[in-house]
């Protein structure tokens, strides 16, 4: 009996080339590159639709289910960073108190989310609000156009308000 590949689809984006996978009714990860074999299902285009309205600054946030595999402790690290408000950011050391645990173990956790971006890694920082540590893409650059990104949409929002 032959398994056959987890769907994915790919999408060009402002920081590379992303594919989205899903497994049973669930988004499972999230690379950078283009995947080889492009399928399309009902969850697959929504997460693109999703990621596309994202990178154009027309939504703060994903409603997908997602099933990261992980430990459970790394669980539960994700979920602290699903909690981040977009256009915010956390230090690692924050995070690991809300958790009771370190800011190397939420660092470690935080390097093997499986879906970076949906599950907003990039948002957690160093000590002093220092970009530090993200394995997505072109590593701190990466992390660094993301954060970008969420502050130009967040500026636009606040000087909106005064209008």
């Amino acid at each position: 009996m032959t398994l056959s590949p987890a769907p994915q689809l790919s999408l060009h984006s402002p920081v590379g080339d992303i594919t989205v996978t899903e497994d049973e009714g669930a988004i499972v990860s999230l690379d950078w590159g283009w995947a080889g074999r492009q399928t399309t299902t009902p969850l697959l285009d929504e997460a693109v639709r999703q990621l596309h309205a994202y990178f154009d600054g027309d939504t703060e946030g994903f409603a997908l289910p997602l099933a990261p595999a992980g430990t459970a402790f790394q669980q539960r690290v994700w979920q602290s960073m699903a909690a981040i408000p977009y256009g915010a950011t956390r230090t690692y050391g924050e995070v690991a108190a809300g958790l009771g645990t370190g800011p190397r173990a939420v660092g470690a956790a935080c390097g093997r989310n499986p879906i970076p971006i949906i599950l907003p890694c990039h948002r957690v920082l160093g000590a002093g609000g220092r970009l530090h540590g993200y394995s997505g893409g072109e590593g701190l650059e990466t992390k660094r156009a993301l954060l970008d990104l969420e502050r130009a949409v967040m500026t636009v929002i606040h000087q909106g308000e005064g209008s």
